[in-house]
């Protein structure tokens, strides 16, 4: 049976390996995103929807489940740099609201909505969600609210049939990455292939994570295969965690 498929942030990077993995799999897929072009973008090759929406406004998360989904992915989430001196508390706000607040109302919803047994909520969390990092303070903090909601969320779902699980990817080679490693470059002054060994460092596979690799994880937790694994915690960093 082809199950529909909710990815947030399905425009770039993990979301839209996620995307295109669902799609492959033959399921029928909706990418959801605040910018059109990148969805778009994203959709090119594929047939898959397209939805506008921004994951920390309830109102138009509200309108992304008129119908129900089968598989919804929280992929859509942000962060900031800096030692917790050094951030401002716009910036700790914003992260929260999105990486936390985002991933709650979308789960919500997605249970308002209707999800039956066999639905699976993902949440794309971080090894930031199992460790801290003095340099990402408040992403760090977001990312272990999230993996507490999908823990708590895990058990209240569980005797409907439906999982909740968390993806804790170390660092992916997306934007994402790239940004970590230029801001090493500008802040030490360093050339770009130290930056890179920087960021990898706590990878014993030296290596940046590929979003295919993100993406064949949620696969797996959206198979038949892992119906019993729920409130999990799933590390795909090379051995770093």
């Amino acid at each position: 049976m082809t199950r529909r498929v909710l990815v947030t942030g399905g425009g770039t990077g993990i979301g839209r390996a996620i995307a295109h993995a669902f799609a492959e799999a033959g399921d029928t897929v909706t990418i959801a995103g605040r910018r059109r072009a990148p969805l778009e973008a994203a959709a090119d090759g594929q047939t898959m929807e397209i939805r506008e929406a921004d994951v920390t406004d309830e109102a138009q998360v509200k309108v992304l489940f008129d119908t129900p989904f089968d598989v919804v992915v929280a992929n859509a989430g942000t962060g900031v740099a800096g030692r917790i001196e050094d951030v401002e508390l716009a910036d700790w706000q914003h992260t929260l609201t999105v990486n936390m607040t985002g991933t709650f109302l979308t789960f919500r919803e997605a249970l308002r909505a209707g999800m039956g047994a066999g639905g699976r909520l993902i949440a794309i969390a971080s090894t930031a969600s199992l460790q801290g990092g003095a340099q990402i303070p408040a992403y760090a903090a977001s990312k272990h609210g999230v993996l507490g909601l999908v823990r708590s969320v895990a058990q209240g779902v569980a005797k409907r049939g439906i999982t909740c699980n968390a993806i804790c990817p170390g660092f992916v080679d997306t934007e994402m990455a790239e940004s970590a490693i230029t801001g090493l470059m500008a802040r030490h002054d360093i050339p770009r292939e130290k930056a890179v060994r920087m960021v990898v460092g706590g990878n014993p596979m030296q290596r940046l994570i590929t979003p295919e690799e993100v993406a064949a994880t949620a696969v797996f937790l959206a198979s038949p295969g892992a119906s019993s694994v729920n409130g999990h915690a799933m590390s795909v960093s090379g051995g770093e965690i």
